[in-house]
Parts: C-alpha cells; structure tokens; sequence
C-alpha cells in the first residue's frame, strides 16, 4: 500500500489533485487492489488478463462504461507511475481498451416537423427573415452551428447552388444547397442584412440587430423558440437539423459516402450511426410482412 500513498502524493504535489479527486482515486485504487487480493496477485505482477477481468467484474457490479472507464484511468495512473519510478518492468493496461458508453442515436424531426419549424419565423421584422433563411440553409444543407455562423457572403454561390463551408480543423469543402433555401437566403442577403448592418460590414453572412457577426447562443435561442412556435414538444437545437437532413436523405434512398462528404465527416463510420435509424420504407415494410406487426394485445 505505500505504492499507493506515493502515488496519490504525487497526484497532489505534482498535479495539484483536488480533495475530490484523490478520494474518487483512493476508492477506485481499493477496489482494484482488493479484487487482486481475492485473486492472489500484487499490483507489481498483474497482467493483462487480470486487468481484463478486473474489468468484467465491474461490468457483473453493474458499472455503465463510464464508470468502468473511470476505475481504469485510476489503474493506468498507477502503473504509469511505478513504471516511471521503474517499479514495474511493463504496464499491463498498456494494450487495454477503455470501455466505451453506447452511443446514442440522434434525434430527427419527422419531415412535416421539421418544414413546420423551418417555416416559423414571423417575417414582418428583419431577423425574421435572417432566421427563416438560417433555418432552411440548415435543414438544407446539414451544416454544423459553427459552419453556419462563420459564412461569409463571398462563401455563398447562388447561381451554382452551393455553400463553401470551413469544418473542423479549417477542412473547407462544397456543399449543395437546394433552391429554395437558397432563394431565402439571397432574399435575406439582399433586403433584410443591409437594414441591420449599421457600419462597418463585418463580412459575416448572419448578423444580428446591430450588424455584429450572429453568435452561437444567439442562434441556439432562436431555433428553440421557432420550435416553441411550431408546436414541437421537445427541445430542438442545430444538431437536430444535421441530424434530420441526413436522415431524411437516407431515407429517400441517399448513399452513405454522399452523406458523409456532406455532413463533413473524416470517418464514415461517424455517418453510419445514421443507419441504425428505422426509416419510413423499414417501417412500412415490418408492417406489411411481419405476422404479428398489426396484432392486438390481449
């Protein structure tokens, strides 16, 4: 146990751990020093297969993946530092894979849900008319929140109906755009963006009342309260116009790889959660074969 108390020394001295942290890590180190006592083994000699079933214990406790997870990084702590002290020759968790939580599958609106909200804004005043044409580039065009707010009116090319978009890591790339979307920002471009530039164009294609590029929390709240306005139930956000553009694409027979270049993504595998998505044609189908999909309960 000195090991221990070294180790957790360093973590206060060294890192300036707080109360909170070293105790989490004091209790987690216990546990898995414990279930090594009821294995016969020291913390110098497990190996891997210790530290894999350490991990299969935790799971048979209950333990969600992120709890698991955050027994093992207390483990790895450890063994980095007695290597580095050169106590141990090898770390055992060093080809071990944390777990990871269940990814969650996005939400979509339906389709009627998401023209509703779309066609919300009261176009009376000048913001209204900036939102509306927010709004349908978003669905239109999957953009992130960040992509969206960070167009430049020289990014936008009407005639050819695309948007060039800058993504993570300042990766740009062409985004189709459909008509009608396009033709509401172009009407917002031209008659409702001058009124709200005050002085001193900022370049940025949304702006706010005072002619200032449009921010990320400001963006937030207006998709909330045209979802309020539209009737949804739940809170909508960006994400949840991703989400939809590229389900609703999928459903209507879209391929994955044209998606993913969309969407922006570097990984396919980041796009394909979008498959686990029962679409409209799944849905009708299951309804029409399955013997039991019309049944009644009795």
């Amino acid at each position: 146990m000195d090991v221990l108390r070294e180790f957790l020394a360093a973590l206060q001295t060294e890192r300036g751990a707080s109360p909170h942290t070293l105790a989490a890590y004091r209790r987690d180190l216990a546990g898995f020093t414990a279930f090594l006592e009821r294995r016969g083994c020291s913390v110098g000699a497990a190996k891997l297969g210790d530290l894999s079933e350490y991990l299969a214990e935790l799971r048979q406790r209950g333990l969600g993946a992120r709890s698991a997870a955050r027994h093992l990084s207390a483990v790895r702590g450890l063994y980095r530092f007695l290597l580095a002290a050169g106590e141990v020759r090898r770390d055992p968790t060093e080809h071990l894979e944390s777990p990871r939580p269940p990814r969650k599958l996005p939400r979509t609106l339906s389709v009627e849900d998401a023209a509703a909200l779309v066609e919300s804004p009261d176009l009376s005043a000048p913001e209204g008319l900036r939102d509306r044409a927010m709004l349908e580039l978003l669905y239109a065009s999957g953009l992130r929140a960040s992509e969206c707010l960070t167009l430049r009116l020289e990014d936008l090319n009407i005639g050819a109906g695309y948007v060039t978009a800058t993504g993570k890591g300042n990766r740009q790339r062409i985004v189709p755009v459909g008509t009608q979307a396009l033709r509401w920002v172009e009407r917002y471009a031209v008659t409702s963006r001058p009124t709200l530039i005050r002085r001193g164009d900022p370049g940025a294609l949304f702006v706010n009342r005072y002619g200032k590029p449009l921010s990320r929390q400001a963006l937030w709240v207006m998709i909330k309260r045209a979802g309020k306005r539209a009737g949804l139930r739940s809170t909508v956000s960006p994400h949840t116009l991703r989400h939809s553009f590229a389900s609703h694409l999928l459903e209507r027979g879209a391929d994955l790889r044209s998606v993913q270049a969309m969407l922006g993504h570097a990984d396919i595998a980041t796009t394909q959660i979008y498959t686990h998505l029962p679409s409209s044609a799944v849905r009708a189908m299951y309804r029409k074969f399955h013997p039991r999909a019309m049944g009644r309960a009795s």
